[in-house]
């Protein structure tokens, strides 16, 4: 099977040895993203709320680079350094997509990299 790497300097670049995406066939899979501008490299962690945003707008500029869109989104997975925060993450996660939701788990995780307070990772398919 072929796999084709999908990069687009709208989300930030990778601070390890991966790729923004991956297709694999008609799957899509996008690595866990963090709340880092890209253009800057400013994290936002002002509140759970506008870390979540900039989350989704990276991972949305993700898919828009590979030609989709949040409604080919078939699986989610976040990781979130405290679940208290749950409520107010899920409002805006939910917020960018519209009635078939994607299957999803969120975890709690002791850390996460730079010291964020979330990373979502999706996959897709075309």
């Amino acid at each position: 099977m072929d796999k084709e790497i999908i990069e687009t300097n709208e989300a930030p670049t990778p601070i390890g040895p991966y790729s923004q995406g991956v297709f694999a066939g008609n799957m899509f899979f996008i690595s866990g993203q963090v709340a880092k501008v890209a253009d800057t490299g400013d994290l936002i962690m002002n509140d759970i709320q506008s870390e979540t945003r900039q989350v989704m707008e990276n991972i949305g500029a993700i898919l828009e680079s590979a030609g989709l869109d949040f409604s080919y989104v078939v699986k989610t997975t976040i990781f979130m350094t405290d679940l208290k925060n749950f409520a107010a993450m899920n409002e805006v996660y939910g917020s960018y997509f519209s009635g078939e939701y994607p299957a999803r788990e969120t975890v709690q995780v002791s850390a996460l990299p730079l010291g964020v307070n979330v990373e979502i990772s999706m996959i897709a398919m075309k």
